[in-house]
């Protein structure tokens, strides 16, 4: 389908594709060509290619490559939301160490896209408001954990975003090394789940 590609209307007539689903071809075709190419082979024409339109049309509808990497991150993002919100255990300390589980989960699942989020794999010279709101809602998810896990006194956390921010900076330092093959032990689940042990301990200690 193209960008011109048009639809039977009333009468007969024929009307064109609209825009909002242009848009969402656009993207999908974005996220085929990162899956399947990887974060370098994200280009203009290479979407466009993909999508079946024309190259101007990813400038005319998502302003370029900058728009592109912005839909991007927003999927990566929302992907990460529902990882982190799906952990439902009863109990809320269990909930709260499932997201981390989660997380290591959503980084080796989906390579390219946290390349994208966190590693800079495409250069991107700024983030969008939209970009930062939905990144927002992601880590919000993991604060949420801990204040649940904090209201049931199983961890000690008067700054859940603190706390949060904590866990955060350590479970993605050990999904970065795991990424980049520099897990030096035999079991790197396993080594990742200790990780999470010892953080909540510590939490729990505190």
């Amino acid at each position: 389908m193209t960008a011109m590609s048009a639809a039977s209307g009333p009468a007969g007539r024929r009307t064109r594709t609209p825009s909002t689903d242009v848009e969402r071809e656009l993207v999908c075709a974005a996220e085929v060509v990162l899956v399947r190419d990887g974060p370098a082979a994200v280009t203009v024409r290479a979407v466009a290619a993909e999508a079946g339109i024309a190259p101007m049309g990813v400038y005319n509808r998502l302003g370029g490559k900058p728009g592109l990497v912005d839909a991007l991150l927003i999927r990566g993002f929302d992907l990460l939301f529902a990882a982190i919100t799906g952990a439902v255990d009863d109990d809320p300390l269990q909930r709260l160490r499932t997201s981390g589980v989660r997380y290591r989960d959503f980084a080796l699942a989906n390579r390219h896209y946290y390349a994208v989020m966190f590693e800079g794999a495409i250069p991107h010279e700024s983030t969008s408001l939209v970009v930062a709101e939905h990144a927002a809602a992601a880590f919000g998810a993991l604060v949420r954990h801990v204040e649940n896990a904090a209201a049931a006194g199983a961890i000690t956390a008067p700054d859940p975003a603190e706390a949060a921010m904590q866990i955060w900076s350590a479970v993605h330092g050990a999904v970065a090394l795991e990424l980049q093959g520099l897990v030096l032990t035999a079991d790197a689940a396993a080594t990742y789940t200790g990780l999470l042990d010892v953080i909540l301990r510590g939490l729990a200690a505190a």
